[in-house]
């Protein structure tokens, strides 16, 4: 099923924002010389085109299957999360799961970015970003004995999710996201769209940063 770009209000009005600064770059570089606004046009209209065709692409996917490439003793765990990659209610769902097997866990964290920075190819920020919060849940995951490893992946989370599978079979994918009405990945239903795309169990935990602080 194609996916409508444009199905939130918070994805239209980004739309919107992106339009103006779209148009209003072309004019500025105009300004300055007619054959830069023309190379301006030219490359913000190809960036455009490549991002909408990528978010409407009708390609269905393929329910893929993981197979378990462990002990029988062993269970690998996929761990998706992003800001809430330090939330008590994901180390506890972890440890429970850990619980009298021999755990793998890899914890990938999408490097979520501005759509006018990824348009840029300006990446930088978000992977240091996403790297930050990474090294600190391995470091407490060590603390509490649950042996995980980690990547920044790809700034869509489903994208990621895909990503991490082709080197890492894992029996069980784990969602760590906001609350319902502060989740972008909620908004736009992530985990069910993992849980009809991937034939692994999912579990989806949710981490209330503001009430634990």
């Amino acid at each position: 099923m194609a996916r409508n770009p444009l199905r939130s209000e918070a994805e239209a009005f980004r739309f919107v924002l992106l339009t103006v600064a779209y148009f209003a770059l072309i004019v500025v570089a105009a300004a300055i010389d007619r054959w830069l606004g023309v190379a301006v046009f030219v490359l913000l209209t190809g960036l455009a085109l490549w991002r909408w065709f990528r978010a409407v692409e009708a390609v269905p996917h393929e329910r893929t299957s993981i197979p378990h490439r462990g002990a029988e003793d062993e269970r690998r765990i996929l761990v998706i999360a992003n800001e809430t990659l330090g939330g008590t209610e994901l180390f506890e769902v972890l440890r429970s799961k850990a619980e009298g097997v021999r755990e793998q866990v890899l914890v990938v964290t999408p490097a979520l970015n501005s759509p006018l920075r990824h348009w840029a190819s300006d990446e930088d920020g978000a992977r240091v970003d996403a790297q930050e919060r990474l090294d600190a849940s391995l470091a407490r995951l060590a603390r509490e004995g649950i042996e995980a490893r980690g990547e920044v992946g790809d700034g869509d989370p489903l994208q990621a999710i895909e990503d991490a599978l082709r080197t890492f079979g894992a029996d069980e994918i784990v969602i760590s996201t906001h609350p319902e009405g502060r989740s972008n990945w909620l908004e736009r239903n992530v985990v069910g769209e993992a849980g009809a795309r991937f034939d692994v169990p999912i579990t989806h935990v949710v981490v209330d940063l503001e009430a634990t602080a």
